[in-house]
Order: C-alpha cells, then structure tokens, then sequence
C-alpha cells in the first residue's frame, strides 16, 4: 500500500467505483475539495481527490481516488467537475492542508493477483450480465462488456448496475478482493435475473388479460352490431333502459331523473364499475309501483265481518278502522282525493302483550281494505341504513326496508306492518327510531326521501301499523307521531272463545283430525285458561291445544276431551291460587303490576329483624322509584304510628321487605299502596285478607296517587282469583275500558287515602287473634 495525503470530498447517497468517469455537480463542499486539490499540484498535472460514499450520514472507510479531468457547468449552468476514479483507497486520519476541504492521509490498496478461480466466476460474471443486457436490449453495452478482459476491471464495472443498490456497491467497494466481489455478484445477478423472470411473467399476463378483454369488448361491440343489422336484437329490451323508461309510468321528477342516469349508463363502457350501479338503481326504480295503487273496499259492514270473522274482540281497533273506511268512502262519494294527499294515511300503534293478536290484525286490516299486506320485523334493528338505505356508493347498496316493502306490495298504498317498534335499538352505526320519524308522520311522508333512491317517495296514503310490546322504550316523539290503540288482554270468557272458534279447528287441522274425530269441551277449554296458562294472550293456550290434540290423535277416535282428561294430555295444572296461602301469616300483601307479558299480582312481603336501630332493606332486584316507595310507606307509617295501634318498640327494630320472583326486574309507584299495607299487617300482626288485591302510588301523606295498566291490572287479579281491589279514585274514569264481566266477577273499592285500605283490606284485631288461635 501506498500512502497519500489527498482532500476527501463525500457524495451522498452515490458510490462510485475503480474506473468509472462520472459528471459531478460542484456544491460547497465539492469545490471546496476540488480547489484544495489543484492548489496543491502544479497546473499542468491533473489533481486528485479522494471520492468516498455517505449513506444516511453514515462515513465509508474506504474511497476511490478520482482525478478531476475537468471543471465546467451543466447544460443548465451549474458548475461541475468530470471525475475519473482510481484505485481504491482506505481512509486514515486527518491531515492539514490548503484550502478550506478536509484533508486525510489516503492508504491506496494494491490490485490482488488474478487466480483461477477469480477468471471463473469473472466468466460466469459475464455471462450473466450479458443476460441482464439482452433483457434490455442494449447491444452495444453487451460488446464492451465483452471485451473487458480483467477480472478486476470486469468486477468494478457493476458500478454501473441499476438494479443494485447502494449499499451493495458499497460493499463491493470495501471488498478489496476479486474474487469475493466476483463471488457477491454472481449470487445478486441470478436473483436480479429469477425475479426478472417473476416480474416479466406477471407483466405478460397481465398483458394478455388486457388484450384478451379488449379483444371480447371489441367483438361484443361487432355482434351488437351484426344483431341490430339483422333484426335480432334482444326482444324485450331489458338493456335498453332509455326505451323502458319513457314506456314506464313514471312521475315526472322521477322519470328526469332516471333519464340522467341513462345518459351516464349510455356515456360509460361496460369495465367501468359505475355502469353496474347505475343499472341496479334503475332497475330499482323501474321495479316500484310508482302510479298503481289498489282500489280500497268502501263496504263498511262487508269490511267489519272480515274482522270479526278474524278476530275475537278487539272492539276499539276494528272501530278505528272502521271509522277510517268510512272517512275514506265519505271522500269519494264526494270526489275528494284520497290517494298521494298530504296526511291522507294513516299510522296507528297497536300496544299490549304477547299472543294477544297484533301482528295477525294488520293482514285482517288488509283483507278488509282490500289491499296488498307487507310485514315488515324491526326487532333487534340497530342500523339507520335498514329504514332509509345506503348510499348508491357503498358497494352492495340496497334501497331501505320501507322502500323494499313497498316494491314487495306492488302498490302505493299498502297496508304496512312494522313489527316490534319498541324493539329498535341504536349503537354506532345511527338511530333506526330516528330515521322512522319522517315515515311515520302524515305531514311528512308524502316527500319520504330514501339514501339509495334519493327521489322524493309519496308514502301519505300507506296504512301503517305499528306494533308493541311496551310504550317506555319507545321515543317520545316517535310515539307522538302514532295513534295508540292498546290491546290490554282476553278475559277467561274471551279466551274460551278464541279457542272454540279459532284455535281448535287450527290445530284439528294440523293434526289431521276434524270435529268428528276429537272433541273438546268448554269445561275443558275454560280449565287449561284458568289453571293452565295464566297469559294475557292465547299463545300457551294454543300450544297447549296442539299438544292435547297430537296426544289424542295417538288414541282411538272419536274421543271427547274434557276436564279429567287433561292431566294426562296435557300434564298437571301449572297454576293454583295461593293468594290465601301467602297472605295467612301478617306482613303479607297482594299488589297488581303491569309488565311486558302483561298484567300480574305481585306479592309484597315484610319482616321485622332483630336489633335496636330502625332501618330498611329492600329485595327484589328492585329499580330506584320502586325504592323510594318503600322509603315513603315506612316514613307514612311511622309518623302514624298511634293512630294505626303499632307498639313504639317495634318502630326501632329495622325491617326487611322482599318481592319474590327476584330474578325479575321491577320498578314503577304502584306497589306503595301494597308496601304500607304489608308494613302496617306486620307491625300490627293483623294479616291481609286473602282475596284482596290492590295497586296505588303512596305519597308522604298517604294519598293514593293514580296509577296505569287498569285493565290488565283487573284482568290479572282475575285471573289470580281476587275478588276485591282498591284502585285509586283518580282511577275511576279507567275503569270504563274493562269488559263487564271482570267488573261483574270484582269489587273495585276507590279510595283517595291509603288509611281506607288499611281499614278493608287488613283483618279486624279480633277476627286476626281468632285466626291465630
């Protein structure tokens, strides 16, 4: 090695190795270093610098001494040098020289002996360059490459390679040795060249598939063509969406806009996805029965039968469509219009518990209209998108379930049933509720507006029905926008009823028995109501019906089912009274709740604890007003304590009251009326008369407040065999929804104080110590 003192100039991010000559653009540093360099020779020899890489900041160890041949300006006239490199160069210490550059003391490396095996791979080099070059074409290259003789030389000349990378060139650079350079190159070339072969074969057939598909839309083109000079065009024309609007009776501001959409479709080719879009948003819109509404049946009475023929009771929901009828045949008798106008339709909420008949009212309401019926499940919904649709720009849109029940209809003026309402929910994805406002509003859906369609939808004249379960998870200004018919429930006698005229030919017939085969008695009937299934409905009344009559079916016929027959059809009675039962020690009340399966009684029990500091415990999986309640009875009956004869001691004793059933949520003000009475029954050791029920908000002075759910509330203590019930006197008015019969088999007592509960309701001192005698 030999050792000279020479300016360093570093390029970033370029290597430059053993003969290559190479233009340079002069910046600070490298005139600085260029400068330095031809100060320090005299002027007819060329000066030297060393050339060293410096990747991402980093310094190399070694550089290339380069002579600086000459010193110019680009074409666009910054100044630079033309640079032609040396040998290579390992960079020592710091040195002082002229000039602003930085010196080094450069130790240039010796050219290593040429072995055999260096020629080897220098040959197998070649050849695989020479490959590279072909794929490139670049004939002219392939001859200089040729006609390198050295190995050293050969190796050096992959500083011109493109397809590595810096960083391997310079660890060409800092491999001295040439049959290790060689040795590097050949093991890069052939990866350069397999993934050429990859990348080359990827190219060809994604070539091909362009070629093939512009091949198949040229010859489409040329057999549309060949078919429309022959006359064998497709015969309905279903591709030919300009003809089938204007032949479609459309409304203006929808056939507009359909057109627009036909002139895009007719502007686009068919690999532009937009196309298929645009053909499913006009087969949407081409499918919906824009102008066809269906003839409404006037007959008032004709329209009457088929409910009643449909179902039992129900009074005030055939009454509303009844009146709804009639309003509509008083129109065009007078030749108003009653189809599109505003607030012309309709929306009415049918609320009750299960099994009571709402979903099967709204096909009898659209078999007594005459019109087409769509049920359309809202329970569980959670996504706006399933009431207004998606954006046409989501992949996979579809219009809203409103607009899909009316294509399903094929009218404009269906009959409607959205089922569940109260069960809609609402997460991330928005608010079904909200999106049902503007359906559900007279005022406002004769312009409903779907994301997909985005044209204006007259929804005025369809017959909405709604149904429920509960009203308290409904918004309140959706309920708002409803007309609330609620079905609280069937009396015994009604249930006995449905199931005579309506459940038992349906199950005879799905057993594949007739009347004639087996028969069943309305002692039997009124037995599986009343001891059997204790339900607002007829749900469990029905299965239990299926399950006698499959059973029956398996015995001889003809076979009479009555009430001793039961047990072994149907298995034991499920329900017994046990108000007297539960109510024979004191502390013991029976209160009436309202819940989603609808009306109950509710048994409130009290008992006083051990200990001398007062206090309350509630039980019960119990909500925050319930609570409260309890809070208030022990405050109203404490304060009265000498007027209600409770010993003082007892009042410092705490006291734990319990509502069984604790796997079932409860909540709500009308148990307070029952919570004073258990307290004062446990504090007085009087105990409430068995067949007593009673429901009532409690204030601090012991006014009973009004409460709902009266008619299920009566419907339940009937059930459970009361025979009396305090209501509040607010209440009174209530009273005139509850059928006859249940008002015949109870003795509803109105009070205004819950003292004269206490006064009825709990047993006199005398009769309770005979009791417990």
């Amino acid at each position: 090695m030999t050792s000279k003192k020479l300016p360093v100039l570093f390029l970033d991010d370029l290597v430059l190795l053993p003969g290559m000559v190479v233009p340079i653009e002069l910046g600070d540093s490298a005139r600085a270093a260029v400068d330095a360099a031809r100060a320090a020779v005299e002027a007819e020899s060329a000066p030297e610098i060393l050339v060293a890489p410096r990747l991402d900041g980093a310094y190399a160890s070694y550089g290339v001494v380069a002579e600086v041949e000459k010193v110019g300006r680009f074409r666009g006239g910054a100044p630079a040098a033309v640079l032609r490199t040396g040998a290579r160069a390992r960079i020592g210490s710091g040195v002082t020289g002229p000039g602003a550059a930085l010196w080094v003391e450069a130790e240039t490396v010796e050219a290593v002996p040429v072995t055999d095996e260096a020629r080897s791979l220098a040959e197998d080099y070649r050849k695989l360059v020479v490959a590279v070059l072909q794929r490139r074409e670049a004939w002219q290259i392939i001859d200089s490459v040729s006609a390198i003789d050295d190995p050293d030389a050969l190796a050096d000349s992959a500083g011109w390679a493109p397809y590595l990378s810096v960083e391997r060139k310079q660890q060409l650079l800092e491999t001295p040795d040439t049959a290790k350079r060689l040795r590097l190159l050949v093991e890069w070339t052939q990866a350069h060249l397999a993934e050429t072969e990859v990348n080359d074969k990827i190219e060809a057939d994604v070539r091909d598939s362009l070629e093939k598909d512009q091949r198949e839309f040229l010859l489409r083109q040329q057999l549309a063509a060949i078919r429309k000079e022959l006359g064998e065009g497709e015969p309905d024309g279903s591709d030919d969406y300009r003809a089938r609007v204007e032949a479609a009776d459309l409304p203006d501001h929808v056939r507009d806009a359909a057109l627009r959409e036909v002139d895009k479709l007719e502007r686009s080719s068919d690999q532009n996805p937009e196309a298929g879009w645009i053909r499913t948003w006009l087969d949407t819109v081409l499918d919906l029965p824009w102008r066809v509404t269906t003839d409404d049946n006037t007959d008032i009475a004709a329209a009457r039968a088929v409910l009643d023929a449909d179902h039992h009771g129900l009074t005030e929901v055939k009454d509303r469509i009844v009146e709804y009828l009639a309003v509509r045949a008083r129109r065009t008798e007078r030749g108003l219009s009653v189809v599109g106008g505003r607030g012309s339709g309709a929306v009415v909420l049918l609320a009750g518990p299960p099994g009571v008949g709402k979903t099967s009212l709204g096909e009898s309401v659209a078999r007594s209209l005459g019109r087409t019926f769509v049920r359309v499940a809202l329970g569980g919904v959670r996504d706006e998108a399933e009431i207004r649709g998606h954006r046409r720009t989501y992949v996979g849109a579809l219009p809203g379930r409103i607009v899909r029940a009316v294509k399903e209809a094929g009218s404009m003026n269906p009959v409607v049933l959205l089922d569940e309402v109260d069960k809609v929910g609402s997460d991330f994805r928005g608010d079904p509720a909200s999106a049902l406002l503007e359906v559900l509003d007279p005022a406002q859906n004769h312009t409903f507006r779907d994301h997909y369609l985005e044209l204006d939808l007259d929804l005025s004249d369809v017959l909405f029905i709604a149904t429920a379960n509960v009203l308290e998870t409904i918004p309140p200004a959706l309920l708002d926008r409803m007309e609330l018919v609620t079905i609280d429930g069937y009396t015994e006698d009604e249930k006995v009823a449905i199931a005579r005229d309506f459940l038992v030919p349906r199950q005879l017939e799905r057993a594949a028995l007739t009347t004639e085969d087996v028969t069943i008695t309305d002692r039997a009937l009124r037995d599986i109501a009343a001891n059997y299934t204790r339900e607002a409905g007829v749900r469990s009344l029905e299965r239990l019906l299926a399950k006698a009559f499959r059973k029956a079916a398996l015995g001889e016929t003809p076979a009479v089912v009555d009430v001793d027959d039961l047990t072994d059809l149907v298995g034991r009675p499920r329900f017994t009274p046990e108000s007297r039962e539960r109510t024979a020690v004191p502390g013991v009340a029976t209160g009436l709740a309202v819940t989603g399966a609808g009306g109950d009684v509710l048994f409130v029990e009290a008992s006083l604890l051990p200990g001398d500091s007062p206090g309350l415990t509630l039980t019960g999986q119990l909500g925050d007003v319930m609570k409260e309640s309890g809070q208030i009875a022990l405050t109203w009956v404490r304060s009265h304590a000498d007027q209600l004869g409770i010993e003082p001691a007892l009042l410092d004793r705490p006291v734990h009251v319990h509502f069984p059933a604790g796997a079932v949520p409860k909540d709500g003000p009308s148990a307070g009326v029952t919570m004073t009475t258990a307290l004062v029954s446990l504090l007085t050791g009087r105990p409430v008369r068995a067949e007593v029920g009673m429901t009532g908000e409690v204030s601090l002075t012991g006014r009973a407040l009004p409460i709902g759910g009266v008619k299920q509330k009566l419907l339940a203590a009937q059930r459970a065999g009361l025979t009396e019930v305090f209501l509040p006197q607010r209440n009174g008015p209530d009273l005139d929804d509850v059928p006859a019969e249940v008002l015949e088999a109870l003795t509803v007592h109105l009070v205004s104080e819950v003292s004269e509960i206490l006064e009825k309701a709990i047993e006199p001192a005398g009769r309770a110590a005979d009791a417990a005698a």
